[in-house]
């Protein structure tokens, strides 16, 4: 599963503060959908996110019906981007 989509970097003080991009509505949809298959436990999908020209593997993390992406901080660094600004990203799900 390949899905694309745009969002806003926002930051997170919960346990562990971070970085992250929410996954808009019908995309989160399509995940929720294939959770089962995919999720490791906890609702957590593992995926492979790419930013511009830096690609990283991460886990979804369950949000209020929805997931966040971490963003993480070397990534925010190489290309360029911070709080607030809107990014494209591209995330690879690998169906079981």
């Amino acid at each position: 599963m390949d899905l694309r989509f745009r969002g806003e970097i926002i930051h997170w003080r919960g346990p562990a503060p971070y970085h992250y991009v929410a996954v808009p509505g019908p995309e989160a949809d399509e995940l929720r959908a294939a959770s089962s298959l995919v999720s490791y436990g906890w609702g957590v999908i593992p995926v492979a996110v790419t930013l511009g020209g830096t690609r990283w593997e991460t886990s979804l993390f369950p949000k209020d019906g929805g997931y966040l992406v971490p963003i993480k901080t070397a990534v925010r660094r190489a290309e360029g981007v911070d709080l607030g600004d809107e990014v494209e990203l591209r995330l690879r799900v690998e169906v079981r």
